[in-house]
């Protein structure tokens, strides 16, 4: 960190150490006078592997879309230290903030590697893209092998697993240098297996990035988070390891109406559709 960067002001559970992170601070996201997000401070370090949970209709989605530039918000949004905020969905993205959505976004009729090389090539000139391929990429090979999807280098886009869409999505991020990632629910919809080779790739790639995962299996959670935020009413309800949200009687009193064991409530998110109603 350069003596002009700012260090981030930790609270909660912000992780590890690391030469990136994301910083929030004071975040709020108003749709026609309703408060989506309300004053939300949240800080990620590289090598945390972030967990956002909470009820539907929490801000969730609406938090990462402000992040992106996705919709409009007041406050700050920093990648270590550049001001996020204000910027378009083009600028953050080449500040190496990448996002995912609920359904994988592939060209379909491509090929995996296809998919990877028009993603590689969103930061070069229009005359490299048109000149040929006589080779692949270090970074694609590199992608292919966090992914687990070298063998289907040649399949159609269209023809893979829900689960290896997800994946090639997220190959796609990584070569094109995204340090940020945002994921919004990548297991819905997954198998077992699906979830838990998912939860392994994110470790794998959570190492050197920033990775924050909104997510409404609380199995998955449990099995992979570093750390968890809760949000609720678009309000950060709290902040810990998944041991100390999951004793916090607020976070009780909001899943449950009572102070019995989050556990039980934590299951049924599973069963609840995974759509957001902001």
């Amino acid at each position: 960190m350069t003596a002009t960067t700012p260090a981030p002001k930790l609270g909660g559970n912000a992780g590890m150490s690391g030469s990136d992170y994301l910083e929030i601070r004071g975040l709020s996201v108003s749709f026609d006078g309703f408060k989506a997000v309300t004053d939300v401070d949240l800080t990620v370090l590289q090598g945390d592997l972030r967990f956002l949970i909470g009820p539907n209709g929490a801000g969730k989605t609406t938090l990462i879309d402000a992040i992106t530039g996705l919709v409009p918000a007041t406050g700050s949004a920093q990648k270590a230290g550049v001001e996020l905020l204000g910027k378009k969905v083009h600028q953050i993205a080449r500040l190496g903030i990448g996002r995912t959505f609920q359904t994988a976004s592939v060209f379909e009729q491509l090929s995996v590697l296809q998919n990877l090389d028009i993603a590689a090539g969103a930061r070069r000139s229009a005359l490299t893209m048109l000149r040929r391929r006589t080779s692949v990429l270090p970074s694609i090979e590199e992608a292919l092998e966090l992914t687990g999807l070298g063998d289907l280098r040649d399949r159609p886009a269209g023809v893979l697993a829900h689960g290896q869409k997800q994946w090639l999505e997220i190959g796609m991020l990584l070569v094109q240098n995204a340090s940020v990632l945002l994921l919004d629910e990548p297991v819905a919809g997954m198998s077992a297996e699906e979830r838990e080779e998912t939860g392994n790739l994110l470790r794998r790639i959570g190492g050197e990035r920033v990775v924050v995962v909104v997510e409404h299996d609380m199995d998955f959670m449990r099995a992979f988070a570093s750390s968890v935020t809760v949000l609720a009413a678009g309000k950060v309800l709290s902040e810990g390891t998944v041991e100390q949200v999951q004793a916090d009687p607020k976070v009780q009193e909001v899943y449950l109406g009572t102070t019995a064991a989050i556990g039980t409530a934590l299951e049924d998110e599973i069963s609840v559709p995974s759509k957001e109603s902001v």
